[in-house]
């Protein structure tokens, strides 16, 4: 006989194991993957249809990823050197080398003039920038006319080889150049173009904030200012290596003469522990655990009205092609009233091909569409670097990397404070709270007029403006290396009253940008 309290209690226990077996067969029926419905040939059953996860959860194809790993802050390190010399800018006496003279036969097969450094240009000022360019102290973009990018880059690589930094070439910077750069046969080679380098889309973009955020792509405007990039250069330097080439003409299988640039896929110089950022000279440095430079990059940063932060910081996120969340509300010359918009990546992209993100509010370091203007023109306070410069540096540090922040903020001190300060090595300072409402890559239309230096507009389908080829003859203070300083508080920031657009801003896109670069667009 059944004993009946046992049996009230197995009774129940039974219906939950045949309702879970039913649930194990109606969910095989659900499984991933179309099945044909039952009795009716030809037609598909979809799969159930699964809540999607937040952007930042799914890759490009919509799928699951996994969530990142706890950022890890490294500490930062102290730079190794603190030069007390002067860099050099005074004008060398002329050579005798004009722009007109550099043809591939005169840059290749001609003699090497020294002193090499300000005022003067021609073949023996582009081996030097090509040399520069491949031992990783970039000069920005190349045109064979010195300018001041040149001259912090070869001071400071003259420091880091233990040569007497002036910011002037001799022949021994020049050898110990040569060695670094892996000798080169050859400064200018005969390369015959792929098809990817010559595929576009090329269109002309518009000029309105509102409109660019209707397309798909800020993609360059013609095949002459994608090879300008590729090859770091100007367009008129190109066109001087191949005169009666229309480059814009170009096609998959023509050969053409170009610099001959840095691998961008060589295996790193070394382990990256620490960024150091000078706004005195408008520099970034890549420093190993042993406060050695690997890479050196020119720069522009903020300004007095939109200055860039000051003390040490850290990478958060890594980027490439991101869309950019345009918020003229934050802008020092923006519009409270005016709408937001989703700008699309790309190479004209006021963030340029790349953005890192900075642990300092609405900060970041990151690309451009203007190469030129790098090293002489002022953003609203980020770190701008020439596009090829800014993916070589992200394809090299991870999130966590220290940034360290120095003289942005001190601008207005004498030279003289400023040269004392400049010399004295200095551990990090402690990190201070993030800024908020400060804006990112912008300039001013008054204050983005490109100075004396390393090159104009890159494409030579728009007409560049004229460029003096000196630099300043008065007194020079050494680059400024890391400070000890306490940081002085940023300025107030006023927003001027300007009209909102009149034109409806396009819908943001339908897959959130991956990374928002929190800046305005150069007026």
């Amino acid at each position: 006989m059944i004993d009946r309290p046992r049996a009230a209690l197995a009774a129940p226990a039974l219906a939950c194991i045949l309702a879970l077996a039913g649930l194990s067969t109606h969910a095989q029926a659900q499984a991933p993957g179309p099945a044909r419905q039952a009795g009716t040939p030809g037609i598909l059953q979809l799969p159930a249809v699964r809540a999607r996860p937040p952007a930042s959860r799914v890759n490009a194809a919509g799928q699951p990823v996994a969530r990142p790993a706890a950022l890890v802050r490294r500490p930062a390190v102290r730079p190794a050197l603190a030069p007390a010399t002067a860099l050099d800018e005074s004008p060398q006496k002329p050579n005798g080398e004009t722009l007109a003279q550099m043809t591939p036969e005169a840059v290749n097969g001609g003699r090497q003039l020294f002193p090499v450094g300000a005022r003067l240009r021609g073949p023996s000022v582009l081996r030097v920038q090509v040399l520069l360019d491949r031992a990783l102290f970039s000069p920005g973009m190349m045109d064979g006319s010195w300018g001041k990018n040149t001259s912090v880059s070869v001071y400071w690589f003259q420091a880091r080889e233990g040569l007497t930094p002036t910011g002037v070439v001799d022949s021994a910077t020049f050898a110990r150049l040569e060695q670094v750069a892996g000798r080169p046969r050859e400064i200018v080679v005969r390369h015959v173009l792929t098809a990817d380098e010559v595929r576009g889309p090329f269109r002309e973009l518009p000029g309105n904030i509102y409109e660019q955020a209707r397309l798909d792509c800020l993609c360059y405007e013609s095949l002459t200012e994608k090879l300008t990039e590729l090859y770091h250069s100007r367009a008129e330097l190109l066109q001087q290596l191949n005169r009666g080439v229309a480059l814009n003409r170009l096609k998959a299988g023509d050969a053409i003469w170009v610099p001959n640039v840095r691998d961008a896929a060589a295996a790193p110089a070394g382990l990256i522990s620490t960024l150091v950022i000078s706004g005195s000279d408008h520099y970034l440095q890549a420093l190993d655990a042993g406060g050695r430079i690997l890479y050196h990059f020119p720069t522009t940063l903020g300004s007095s009205y939109d200055p860039s932060p000051e003390g040490s910081f850290h990478v958060l996120q890594v980027t490439e092609n991101p869309w950019w969340h345009y918020q003229p509300a934050i802008l020092h010359h923006g519009h409270e009233d005016a709408p937001d918009a989703q700008i699309p990546p790309g190479p004209n992209s006021a963030v340029g091909k790349v953005w890192m993100t900075l642990s300092a509010g609405h900060y970041g370091i990151h690309g451009t569409k203007s190469p030129e203007t790098i090293g002489y023109a002022v953003s609203a306070g980020c770190v701008r670097l020439t596009n090829w410069d800014a993916l070589y540096l992200a394809r090299r540090i991870t999130a966590g990397t220290p940034v360290v922040f120095r003289g942005t903020r001190t601008r207005a001190q004498q030279p003289a404070q400023a040269s004392a300060a400049a010399r004295q090595p200095s551990a990090p300072a402690q990190a201070r709270p993030p800024l908020a409402g400060v804006r990112a890559d912008s300039a001013r239309a008054a204050a983005a007029k490109p100075a004396a230096g390393d090159s104009t507009r890159r494409d030579s389908s728009r007409t560049a403006p004229a460029r003096p080829d000196s630099a300043p003859s008065q007194p020079a203070t050494p680059p400024a290396a890391p400070q000890t300083q306490a940081p002085a508080p940023a300025p107030a920031t006023t927003q001027p009253a300007a009209a909102a657009p009149t034109s409806t801003p396009a819908p943001a896109p339908t897959s959130p940008a991956p990374v928002r670069a929190d800046s305005a667009a150069k007026p």
